[in-house]
C-alpha cells in the first residue's frame, strides 16, 4: 500500500520560490532605480558644470571684445595726450552677445559713492613709484616714512644707500632697479595687505557690504595701490617722429613762437626769457618756470605749448596729470615739495573745483596759474625745482574690465593697461582679478544676476 503526501505540502515550495523571486526582482529594481537616479543626479551636475563653463567662456570672450573696444576708444578719443571721459564711450553693462561687460573706473571728482564708478583710469593721475621722493610718498594716506624710504631703497641702484635694508631673512635680495609693476610693492620690506589695499579688498574703489569699515568713518579708505603707478610716461616727439621744440634751443624756439604768435610778440617773449642779450642765456628745465618767465598769457601759451619740451630725452617719465589727479595725490605731491598741509590741501581742492567749472580751459599747465595765481606757494614750489612734476597729457590708461555671461553667471575680471606713447594703443600689462570676487556693486548684482537667474 502506497502512502500519499498531503497536497498542501507539495504546493509549499513553489509558493516560497515565487516570493523569493519577487523580493529579488524588487531589489534589482531598487538597485536599477538607484543607479538611474545616481547617474541622473551626476548628469545634472555635469549639465550645470557645462553651463557654467559656457557662461564663463562667454564672459571671457566679452572681456576680449571689451579690450578691443577700449583700443578703439583710445585711438579715437585719446589723441595728443587727451584723457577720454566716460561720456564719450559706453562703460556700463555693455552687451556682447548674451554677455555684458563693465569698465570699473574712478570718479575724477573724488565723489564718495556706495556704487562703483565706470570708466577708464588715467595712470598719469597717480604718483610714480619710480619718480616720487620719500616725502611725497610718505604723505599718501595710511603711509609711513619708513615704508616710503623702503620703496625708494628698493628702486635705488645704490646698494650702499643710507637706508639699505637686509632682505636675506626674506629669502631674496632687494631689486636695486626701477619698479616694473605696482604689485611689486608686495616684495618691499614692511609691506602688508592693510597698507597696500586698505579697506578696498576687491580694489573697485568703493566700500562694499562685505568689506570692513575699519575706522568707522563711513567711507572707503584705500591702500597704496590706489595712488601709485609705474606706467606714466609721455613722448617728446610728434606723431611723425620729429622731436618737439626744446625751449633752450633759441633758433627753434623763436621760429615756433613766430609761427604761433607773430614776429613782434616772439621777440618780446624771447627778450623776457633772457635770450639774445649780452648775458649768458638761462637754461629752462622746468616748463612751468619757463611759462612764468615768458610773460605769455595762458591763451598764448595754449597756442604753442603742444610743441614744447625741455629735454632731449625721447620720453619723460612719471609726470602727474593735474587734469585727472585726485585731491589726495596732488596734496601729497605739493607737500613733498615743502608746501604745508593746509595750503597744499586747499590748493588741491581748488584745482579739482576749477577743472570741473572750466573743462574747456585745461589744455596746458598754464591753467594751474589761472586757478591759483602766480605767487601761490604751490605754483612757486612747482616752478622752483629743476625738473617737471606736472603735465596735462596722458598716454597710459587702465581698463579694469569685469563681465558676466548669459543669465548673469560666469563672472570674470581682467585688468589691462594700454600705452599710447608710441602711437597706436597697445596692451603692456594684463592681470586676472577674478579671484578678488564680485566688484560691480549691489545695483549690478540685483539687475544682472538675481534677475536673470529667477
Amino acid at each position: 500500500m502506497k502512502l500519499r503526501q498531503p497536497t498542501s505540502r507539495l504546493k509549499e515550495h513553489p509558493r516560497s520560490e515565487a516570493g523569493s523571486v519577487l523580493i529579488l526582482v524588487l531589489w534589482i529594481a531598487i538597485g536599477l532605480v538607484s543607479i538611474a537616479l545616481y547617474f541622473a543626479h551626476s548628469m545634472t551636475f555635469e549639465l550645470r558644470a557645462s553651463d557654467n563653463r559656457v557662461t564663463g567662456l562667454a564672459a571671457e570672450q566679452a572681456i576680449e571684445g571689451a579690450a578691443r573696444y577700449v583700443g578703439f576708444v583710445l585711438s579715437n578719443f585719446a589723441t595728443n595726450g587727451a584723457a577720454p571721459n566716460n561720456t564719450q564711450f559706453a562703460s556700463e553693462a555693455v552687451p556682447v552677445g548674451d554677455a555684458h561687460f563693465w569698465i570699473i573706473g574712478r570718479d575724477p571728482a573724488g565723489t564718495a559713492s556706495a556704487e562703483p564708478y565706470f570708466g577708464l583710469v588715467d595712470e598719469a593721475s597717480k604718483l610714480s613709484l619710480n619718480r616720487a621722493g620719500t616725502n611725497a610718498l610718505s604723505y599718501l594716506p595710511n603711509m609711513t616714512f619708513d615704508f616710503a624710504s623702503a620703496i625708494v631703497d628698493w628702486r635705488s641702484t645704490n646698494s650702499l644707500g643710507a637706508y639699505a635694508l637686509n632682505y636675506a631673512q626674506s629669502g631674496y635680495a632687494e631689486k636695486e632697479f626701477p619698479f616694473e609693476t605696482v604689485d611689486e610693492l608686495r616684495l618691499v620690506y614692511g609691506a602688508t595687505i592693510d597698507l597696500l589695499v586698505g579697506e578696498d579688498i576687491n580694489r573697485n574703489g568703493v566700500l562694499d557690504v562685505n568689506e570692513t569699515d575699519v575706522n568707522g568713518n563711513g567711507t572707503l579708505d584705500p591702500g597704496l595701490f590706489e595712488y601709485v603707478t609705474v606706467y606714466s610716461r609721455q613722448p617728446n616727439f610728434h606723431s611723425d617722429g620729429s622731436m618737439l621744440t626744446n625751449v633752450n634751443k633759441q633758433a627753434e624756439l623763436r621760429s615756433l613762437l613766430q609761427t604761433g604768435l607773430g614776429s613782434g610778440r616772439a621777440t618780446q617773449i624771447m627778450t623776457r626769457l633772457g635770450f639774445g642779450g649780452a648775458a649768458p642765456a638761462p637754461t629752462y628745465n622746468n616748463l612751468l618756470r619757463f611759462y612764468l618767465a615768458s610773460g605769455m598769457t595762458s591763451t598764448e601759451f595754449a597756442q604753442v605749448a603742444s610743441g614744447f619740451t625741455d629735454t632731449t630725452n625721447l620720453y619723460t617719465n612719471g609726470l602727474l596729470n593735474i587734469n585727472t589727479a585726485g585731491a589726495t595725490v596732488m596734496t601729497a605731491l605739493f607737500m613733498g615739495l615743502g608746501v604745508d598741509q593746509s595750503t597744499a590741501s586747499g590748493a588741491a581742492q581748488s584745482l579739482v573745483t576749477y577743472r570741473q567749472q572750466n573743462p574747456g580751459n585745461l589744455n596746458t599747465i598754464a591753467w594751474l596759474v589761472d586757478a591759483l595765481g602766480n605767487n601761490h606757494a604751490v605754483v612757486q614750489a612747482l616752478a622752483g625745482v629743476n625738473r617737471d612734476f606736472i603735465t596735462t597729457q596722458s598716454f597710459q590708461f587702465t581698463a579694469d574690465i569685469a563681465a558676466v555671461g548669459p543669465f548673469g553667471r560666469g563672472y570674470r575680471r581682467v585688468k589691462f593697461i594700454f600705452d599710447l606713447s608710441e602711437g597706436s594703443p597697445k596692451i603692456i600689462y594684463r592681470q586676472d582679478l577674478s579671484r578678488l570676487g564680485w566688484a560691480l556693486g549691489e545695483k549690478a548684482r540685483a539687475a544682472w544676476v538675481a534677475k536673470e537667474t529667477q
